[in-house]
């Protein structure tokens, strides 16, 4: 088992304003524009999420990406891993990393993610009020890999598994063939920059378009927490703030607490590296509508959580296959970040760089084996007490809040409910499909 980790934190680059953003939402619109709007939507729901040490930073400055690798560095984190947004060779919000390239500057490890959707008015990566569409095509995939392996992949902070960068991909789902594209990645890499390619696909729990890791990738990501929406996990019963709020715009909330110990409890699948996360509220972003968010979202539990994705031997063939991801380190907008907020300060930080000395000192438990069976067993009576299977309640509201959360595309909430028939009495299937077609046709 591989006791070396590298803690690498998912960095959203949109805190400063660039072109686009000011024509699509208004001159001087940054990240942090959505952060301050916030308001809180349900009887303790903690809103806004404002930063403290770190102030409301601009990352067109050199000073503001110093402070967040010295930060990171000062808690364990081994580097970034900074979102990537390429169209058809257009790119968005790209200064701070080609900053970062051209300045060499901060001295802290980086890869890079393509987040690969539409960049979309709704927020969702979906196909509605689509304000810059992403296209495919073999002459893309040509220019796009020579880009980045003559910019990015042969800089000396990259982070790469044995002397190959790590290049991860968001979405491989919206490819018509994604497995033709890797095969043109390596060919252009190997053939005209003699370069060896380390591919990461993310793999979102429960989605049922993605259930095993895409031939030819060299491993996945289990990207979080959205999967808390597919666990079975009860929903928490929240007191609205808005008496005339509508059924269809409350929010699904969940108990983090509870969700943690069902990541525990889970094995991963082959050759995917785990990733935790501080919690997750999009309220920010989602103004008047529903959202997913969690209550006991707290630095223990962030804590515990990443103790245990370090346990976890992720040495699929090569010595540093030792990535753990963390999602994320500066998603303000989701309510999910490491960087101190006013409510918290460091306290998240300090929990990550607890988790990562107890692992350096102790290594894994020798009952880590009898407490991930503890965790199961607790989940399992929480998802059904009775019979340690989800009840048909549960499966039905586990599939309309599915129905009704904007963050899930058309297909994955179809498939869903396809996946819930078996389990559920005709008349509670019919309703489903009723308020599928209502929400998803009229509603949205």
């Amino acid at each position: 088992m591989n006791t070396n980790k590298r803690v690498i934190a998912i960095h959203l680059p949109q805190f400063h304003p660039f072109k686009e953003n000011d024509e699509w939402w208004g001159k001087g619109f940054t990240e942090w524009t959505n952060v301050t709007k916030a308001r809180p939507r349900y009887e303790g729901h903690y809103q806004p999420h404002l930063p403290s040490d770190t102030g409301f930073y601009d990352l067109r400055l050199p000073e503001a990406r110093q402070m967040q690798a010295d930060l990171a560095k000062e808690y364990g984190i081994y580097g970034f891993c900074y979102y990537h947004y390429w169209f058809t060779g257009k790119q968005l919000m790209e200064r701070p990393v080609n900053d970062i390239l051209t300045s060499g500057e901060p001295d802290f490890p980086f890869m890079l993610c393509w987040a690969n959707e539409n960049w979309a008015r709704n927020w969702d990566g979906g196909f509605t009020n689509v304000l810059i569409e992403q296209k495919y095509s073999y002459e893309d995939d040509i220019e796009h890999i020579r880009w980045l392996c003559k910019n990015v992949f042969s800089d000396n902070r990259y982070i790469r598994v044995s002397g190959k960068p790590v290049f991860a991909v968001y979405r491989v789902t919206l490819f018509p063939d994604f497995r033709n594209t890797i095969k043109i990645w390596r060919k252009v890499a190997k053939e005209e920059f003699n370069m060896e390619l380390y591919l990461v696909e993310t793999m979102f729990p429960g989605d049922p378009t993605h259930t095993t890791i895409t031939e030819g990738i060299d491993a996945a990501m289990d990207f979080q927490p959205i999967g808390v929406m597919t666990s079975g996990l009860p929903q928490v019963n929240v007191r609205s703030l808005n008496p005339q709020e509508k059924e269809s715009d409350k929010p699904t909330v969940y108990n983090y607490s509870d969700y943690v110990d069902y990541c525990c409890s889970k094995e991963l699948p082959k050759r995917c590296y785990p990733c935790v996360s501080p919690g997750f509220d999009n309220s920010s972003r989602r103004v008047g509508r529903t959202f997913l968010s969690f209550t006991e979202q707290t630095p223990d539990n962030f804590g515990r959580w990443l103790f245990d994705a370090l346990c976890i031997d992720c040495s699929f063939s090569e010595e540093d296959e030792n990535l753990v991801f963390i999602n994320a380190w500066n998603e303000w907008a989701e309510g999910n970040h490491l960087e101190p907020d006013q409510k918290w300060g460091r306290s998240f930080l300090e929990a990550t760089k607890e988790a990562i000395e107890k692992y350096n000192k102790d290594g894994r438990p020798n009952n880590y084996d009898a407490q991930k069976k503890e965790k199961h067993e607790r989940i399992v009576k929480i998802i059904n007490p009775e019979k340690g299977k989800l009840r048909k309640k549960s499966i039905y509201n586990g599939c309309k809040n599915v129905i009704k959360n904007k963050n899930v595309t058309l297909s994955q909430a179809y498939n869903t409910i396809k996946e819930a028939k078996e389990e559920l009495p005709r008349g509670m299937y019919y309703k489903l499909i009723y308020k599928f077609l209502f929400y998803r046709l009229f509603c949205h």
